[in-house]
């Protein structure tokens, strides 16, 4: 019994330091530090290559989302913005955008802010944003982005033993110049690939890693009373407009009428004068009918 528990205990040395070993490999290879799992993984992998039958569940990658609507009350909404903004920088948390609308005469302040808050902290931001006035709509969304970090993950590797592969070639010896020529493209070729995969690892690990929080800030709509003759004041204020909107359709109307009058005048005086002159034939003409 004590033998095999001896046995054990240098299986696991061996097997913990296999693990630090390709955590080491994955972070050398991505440039990120390897998940908390990932020994968990590893000893998953081994323990069903060992014939124990255990299984465990495969690591998840996604990307949660918040959506909040916060209403102030009063006039400080600029002042609640930079407040949300100066506290993101105090936890673990990246200002993505921001911007602010002031208040115009028909539009009231208002503005968003985006940010992406670690895990550990994203009770704490949201805390402190529920305090600058009144969460009025919370939605949130969540992206499985676990294939999409398999397939990037699966070409990182695939890419990192292409570009050592050519490395060892290189220092073979007895290489002719057209063939180091060739390797020394597709090594290249190779790199920038590998750097291409590597910076889309880089922006799946922020997106799952951390939370995307996007909060639009509004003021509060005050209801106005309404007194007894408010629609008589508004028609007095809006009479002014009316006559002016009147006055300029009229000289619109002139206008288009005016290059008009120039062909129309003449021409009535013509067809006037030439009636004229016929009734006046006609006259003329029964006037010396009976006189015949």
């Amino acid at each position: 019994m004590l033998r095999r528990s001896f046995h054990l205990f240098w299986v696991a040395v061996v097997f913990c330091a296999g693990c630090s070993h390709n955590a080491a490999t994955y972070q050398r290879t991505t440039g990120l530090a390897a998940p908390e799992n990932f020994l968990m993984l590893s000893a998953a992998r081994l323990s069903g290559a060992g014939g124990a039958g255990t299984v465990f569940a495969a690591p998840r990658f996604v990307a949660v989302r918040h959506k909040l609507e916060v209403v102030e009350a009063g006039s400080g909404l600029a002042k609640s913005i930079e407040a949300a903004i100066a506290f993101c920088a105090s936890i673990q948390c990246e200002v993505l955008s921001s911007s602010v609308t002031n208040e115009a005469a028909i539009l009231s302040p208002s503005g968003n802010i985006a940010v992406r808050v670690a895990p550990q902290d994203l009770n704490k931001f949201l805390d402190f944003v529920a305090k600058q006035g009144q969460i009025s709509q919370h939605a949130t969304e969540s992206e499985d982005k676990t294939a999409a970090v398999v397939d990037v993950e699966a070409k990182l590797k695939n890419q990192t033993d292409f570009r050592d592969g050519l490395r060892r070639m290189l220092t073979k010896p007895g290489i002719s110049v057209a063939d180091l020529l060739e390797i020394q493209e597709k090594l290249a070729e190779a790199q920038a690939e590998l750097d291409s995969e590597a910076t889309q690892r880089k922006i799946l690990a922020n997106e799952t890693e951390k939370v995307y929080v996007e909060i639009a800030f509004r003021t509060e709509q005050r209801t106005v009373t309404r007194g007894a003759f408010a629609s008589v004041g508004e028609a007095l204020r809006d009479s002014g407009s009316v006559l002016g909107d009147s006055l300029a359709a009229l000289i619109t109307a002139v206008a288009a009428i005016i290059p008009w009058l120039i062909v129309i005048v003449p021409g009535l005086w013509f067809l006037i004068k030439t009636a004229r002159r016929f009734r006046e034939r006609r006259r003329a003409a029964k006037a010396a009918t009976p006189a015949a």
